[in-house]
């Protein structure tokens, strides 16, 4: 059966800085919180800013509990510079669940993050219900602030740092090897930086550990029709990271 999606207006809760140019954004959102599933994402309209497209957020905390969505971006642009200035008590028009989210069959996940990539992960680890593990790269410690906010949610959280400032020094795909043969995961989840997660599907598939991957791409539509996400396949063929994705088994795209 499909999912379902709606164009809803949703209040705005908090809208905080939380990080380096980083900010996280609270609505209040009870259908995101029903029918969202780990990976998927919205598409967000800002009001009022003379902004014709929408601005794609991956759905990173939902609480059916309180019907609330969090959502992490980083200011890139005239448009999340925009949404940065927003209020609690305004509105954004969201527009979704849109996408395929992850599998959620592991017995032993490992969630790897870089990046904004992280964001994704922390609802998939609150889906997993203690059962994942976090491996989280960054270039130093205020990189990786992200600890905080996977602390309650994860059976453990690794980290690597570029300057050694926190964790272990190194990238994430050094320490990998070492926690696949000491912790015997099953499947690996990863988003972040294309080149990181080849390097990933690498390893896991040395290792003969299933890896599934979610893209970022730019997306004007979020619905399939424009193409501006289109990527090539392993099989020589192409796929729509909005609609198909973005989450694939790594195989599929590397």
């Amino acid at each position: 059966m499909a999912l379902r999606k709606k164009a809803l207006d949703a209040a705005i809760l908090s809208n905080r800085r939380v990080g380096t140019e980083i900010y996280r954004l609270e609505i209040n959102c009870p259908f995101l919180t029903q029918e969202g599933v780990p990976g998927q994402f919205i598409q967000v309209r800002i009001d009022g800013m003379g902004l014709l497209l929408r601005r794609p957020l991956g759905i990173a905390e939902a609480y059916s509990a309180t019907g609330t969505v969090a959502m992490y971006y980083r200011i890139v642009g005239k448009g999340t510079a925009a949404l940065a200035e927003m209020k609690p008590g305004q509105t954004v028009n969201c527009l979704g669940p849109l996408g395929k989210g992850f599998s959620l069959q592991a017995e032993r996940p490992l969630l790897i993050g870089g990046g904004m990539g992280i964001a994704p992960l922390l609802f998939l680890a609150q889906r997993f219900q203690g059962k994942a593990a976090v491996l989280m790269g960054g270039r130093n410690k205020a990189e990786v602030f992200w600890s905080d906010f996977f602390a309650p949610a994860a059976k453990e959280v690794f980290i690597t740092t570029d300057d050694g400032s926190a964790g272990e020094k190194g990238f994430t795909t050094a320490l990998l090897p070492t926690l696949l043969e000491k912790y015997r995961f099953d499947v690996l989840f990863t988003c972040g930086p294309d080149i990181m997660m080849r390097k990933i599907w690498e390893i896991a598939d040395k290792a003969d550990v299933p890896c599934q991957v979610s893209l970022e791409r730019h997306m004007a539509c979020g619905l399939g029709a424009c193409l501006s996400c289109a990527i090539d396949t392993a099989d020589g063929g192409r796929k729509k990271v909005c609609q198909d994705g973005p989450v694939f088994w790594a195989q599929e795209v590397f």
